[in-house]
């Protein structure tokens, strides 16, 4: 058997380990799965009175959903409500007929205190794979501080003057490109169905890729796996955060701090695709303190502190190589950088830690010049992939 033959039947047999912890889980419990997400990062901006509606696509179908609001980098209390979710049609509309209201604890309205998040009551609304969804929260006060997820690659439609979270098309006084609060959409799925958590930094977050159009890598994974009958029960959560760190805050919580909260602790989560780590590199060119200056031993150590965190929750990892950063015209990429990069992605291969290996460096980089992109997978800063960059890594996934 060749080595891509042998790897490929590995990842099938790990495949089938996680459907089947996923089916064992749902005999005694509604099998509520992550089907949309995205990592909460930073502070905002106060907001409100206003509705804000946003549109998300989900990986997986369900019977029912749920989403989740969160406060976590709130400076106050903030109320939520009302809150309503239906199938997007274009730009701010929605499609009247399938408008649900969300309600928390039996109630049009929640407070949610500094810090903290609230999950939602479910909501008997049955969605399809790869589904647009609209989701219309009403804050009827000033909030403190916003909980943002600011490249959210996606319009978001904000209108001052009142209430209109159920209008059929929302006359928005402004857009924006970030998520505001929400950052879960979570769908009772059927028996055996589980979540693949793509962790990541812009990369994974999408950066480069066209704005509206789903077409980051974790986005073109949903929609492969989604055309394999065999594959079609698994979700794929985004979890990036654009400019993450593995070691060090900046932008958004280091990987380290929030591996529980932004993958380990998502319902249905069988298993994570790690890809962190270029950040860290770019930011030793010219640290900005001697924590900035980290070594590829440093990141290592940290991506073997992640492996061991998820195997004791008995969720899977796979390790995915640090793509090129050749030619990045900033302070970024430097020989020293690179020769980091080429010692973590020679360890990810080779060292078995992970349960598998996604060879993202192999799939995007020019074999002529290996520490630089495909020029046709490149968006033009030398850092990040296009849309067709990004579907030539969701290619690369071994299943």
């Amino acid at each position: 058997m060749s080595s891509s033959r042998l790897l490929q039947f590995i990842v099938a047999s790990l495949l089938g380990l996680l459907l089947g912890a996923g089916a064992a889980q749902s005999k005694s419990s509604s099998n509520w799965v992550t089907t949309w997400a995205a990592a909460p990062a930073s502070a905002g901006p106060p907001l409100g009175p206003q509705t804000i509606r946003q549109v998300v696509r989900t990986s997986i179908g369900g019977s029912s959903l749920r989403i989740r609001l969160s406060n976590l980098f709130g400076t106050a209390p903030v109320t939520f409500g009302p809150v309503h979710v239906a199938v997007h049609a274009a730009g701010s509309a929605i499609r009247p007929e399938t408008d649900h209201a969300v309600t928390f604890g039996g109630k049009s309205t929640v407070t949610v205190k500094k810090g903290a998040d609230v999950v939602s009551d479910p909501v008997a609304m049955p969605v399809t794979a790869l589904q647009e969804l609209a989701v219309s929260v009403y804050l009827p006060a000033r909030t403190g501080a916003s909980t943002v997820h600011e490249m959210g690659m996606q319009t978001a439609y904000l209108a001052v003057s009142g209430d209109h979270t159920g209008d059929a098309s929302l006359a928005a006084d402004e857009t924006a490109a970030s998520r505001y609060f929400l950052t879960d959409v979570e769908v009772t799925a059927a028996p055996g169905a589980a979540a693949v958590v793509a962790f990541g930094d812009s990369i994974t977050d999408g950066y480069g890729s066209t704005r509206d159009k789903s077409a980051r890598w974790p986005d073109y994974l949903a929609a492969r796996l989604q055309a394999d009958p065999s594959l079609a029960a698994v979700a794929v959560v985004n979890a990036g955060i654009s400019g993450n760190r593995l070691l060090n805050d900046g932008a958004g919580p280091r990987a380290l701090s929030r591996f529980e909260r932004d993958a380990l602790d998502k319902p249905g989560v069988r298993l994570v695709v790690l890809l962190e780590g270029i950040n860290d590199i770019g930011q030793s060119t010219t640290p900005a303190t001697s924590r900035d200056d980290v070594s590829a031993a440093q990141i290592i150590d940290a991506m073997k502190s992640l492996i061991s965190r998820a195997h004791a929750k008995g969720v899977k990892i796979w390790g995915a190589t640090l793509t090129p950063f050749g030619g990045v015209p900033w302070p970024y990429h430097s020989p020293a950088g690179e020769d980091k990069r080429r010692e973590v992605n020679a360890w990810i291969r080779s060292s078995g830690a992970f349960d598998a290996v996604v060879d993202f460096d192999v799939a995007t980089r020019d074999n002529g010049a290996m520490d630089r992109f495909l020029p046709a997978f490149d968006s033009g800063d030398h850092l990040h992939p296009d849309d067709a960059g990004y579907q030539g890594m969701a290619a690369a996934i071994p299943w």
